[in-house]
């Protein structure tokens, strides 16, 4: 039994996901006539009270269409220093905007309304760049999974009306803070000019994000989604699943974060375990006492058929998902229990 908990990207769609798939009724999606594909823009869409809706192949092209979309070459964005649009998407601001990103020092990847105005370029101030967009990641993946106050989002947005800056969530994991935090998705829709969420992580779907926003800038997304290559033919089949995620695979996000939080317990209490970070949702983050390294901890935990990953800087991270069943939670917290060095 092999146990995957490096990501939860690592999930295979279940039998029935696979069955709700083959079923979908499909159109070239690249001339608009795909009818799942539309029905899954429109049920996200729904969902978060926002005009529109947009079907992507990968959250990282979602992501830098909204850079695209709300910035010029030349300009700024503000994010967190661990943002994923920043750490993990191959430059792609850079290279596909030409714009430079702000990075602010926040709280596990968490960054609050006085940081984003202390961050704003003045904008008659022509030596420096134009800030023009700030985005946030919800929940944070190098922040351990944390979860954004709504309060606190809501005041950067405040300071993003009164500078005429545009404000992007990075929304790959928001289903888990919307379970986590007992939240209405519909109180994001009212805060940011463009969301992305994601159906290929806890919602086991194999493939797929979704970028909301309104009429007008999803409707000139189109036109960056064909640049950059995203334009899928037949892709009611990827977006069926997704719709199957959403009916069935978000409420048991809370499964996840359960046991996420009785992994973290059983971490904090061994002896060779530094520090474990606090646990919102499912992503767990821990450091081992020197002189320790955390690659002798993969390595001993790969023997016993448990994967995880390091996040540099001595992180070790593990991330529940949906195919992490019952019998290997258990297998695991006893493996725990029992592993020395």
């Amino acid at each position: 039994m092999e146990i995957n908990l490096i990501s939860d990207t690592v999930t295979k769609p279940s039998h029935e996901m696979l069955h709700y798939m083959m079923q979908a009724k499909v159109g070239d999606d690249v001339y608009k006539q795909d009818p799942t594909v539309i029905e899954l823009e429109t049920i996200i869409a729904n969902i978060f009270g926002m005009e529109a809706a947009m079907f992507f192949p990968s959250g990282t092209m979602a992501n830098q269409t909204a850079i695209k979309l709300h910035t010029q070459p030349g300009e700024q964005l503000i994010c967190d220093k661990w943002a994923h649009v920043y750490n993990y998407e191959g430059g792609g601001a850079s290279f596909n905007s030409g714009v430079s990103c702000c990075l602010l020092d926040g709280d596990r990847g968490m960054i609050t309304a006085d940081q984003v105005l202390a961050a704003i370029n003045p904008p008659e101030f022509f030596h420096s760049p134009l800030t023009s967009l700030v985005c946030v990641e919800n929940t944070t993946n190098k922040g351990g999974g944390a979860c954004y106050d709504t309060l606190e989002l809501a005041k950067i947005r405040a300071v993003c009306d009164d500078h005429n800056l545009k404000f992007h969530l990075d929304g790959a994991r928001l289903w888990n803070a919307l379970v986590a935090r007992r939240e209405n998705p519909k109180q994001y829709g009212k805060i940011f000019h463009t969301i992305s969420v994601c159906l290929s992580k806890g919602l086991g779907a194999p493939i797929g994000s979704v970028l909301v926003g309104d009429k007008e800038t999803i409707h000139r997304a189109l036109r960056i989604r064909k640049i950059l290559g995203g334009g899928m033919r037949q892709a009611g089949y990827l977006a069926a699943a997704g719709i199957y995620a959403l009916k069935n695979n978000v409420s048991r996000l809370d499964e996840d974060h359960r046991r996420a939080r009785e992994l973290a317990g059983i971490l904090q209490k061994l002896p060779w375990v530094n520090n474990v970070e606090p646990v919102e949702t499912n992503i767990l983050i821990f450091t081992v006492r020197e002189p320790l390294k955390d690659t002798i901890v993969i390595e001993k935990l790969k023997q016993k058929s448990i994967f995880i990953s390091a996040m540099g800087h001595g992180k070790l991270r593990i991330v529940t998902h949906l195919d992490y069943k019952g019998v290997m939670h258990d297998y695991v917290m006893e493996t725990l229990h029992k592993i020395t060095f």
